[in-house]
């Protein structure tokens, strides 16, 4: 699982900006940025990426356990909760 959340390290501490709801124990990479040099569309950008990469290896993980369903319950699913006529 890949969870991006923003803080800001000071006095030796990193403080966060929320704390993970689902998340009782992990490891963690911090990463220090320059706050002159940062574009913050390409720094979402760059998160959404990793986010997608991390769920994308999540869903391997899962086929590989054999947790999944028929398409076609998937697609009345997503129909019902959108309210897209089939």
């Amino acid at each position: 699982m890949l969870k991006t959340i923003t803080g800001i390290y000071q006095d030796g501490q990193v403080h966060l900006t929320e704390l993970p709801q689902d998340v009782s124990e992990s490891q963690v990479l911090v990463t220090f940025l320059d706050p002159s040099k940062i574009d913050p569309v390409k720094l979402r950008q760059l998160i959404d990426r990793l986010e997608t990469i991390a769920g994308i290896g999540q869903g391997f993980e899962e086929l590989e356990r054999g947790q999944t369903r028929p398409i076609g319950d998937f697609v009345q699913e997503m129909q019902q909760k959108y309210g897209i006529s089939g």
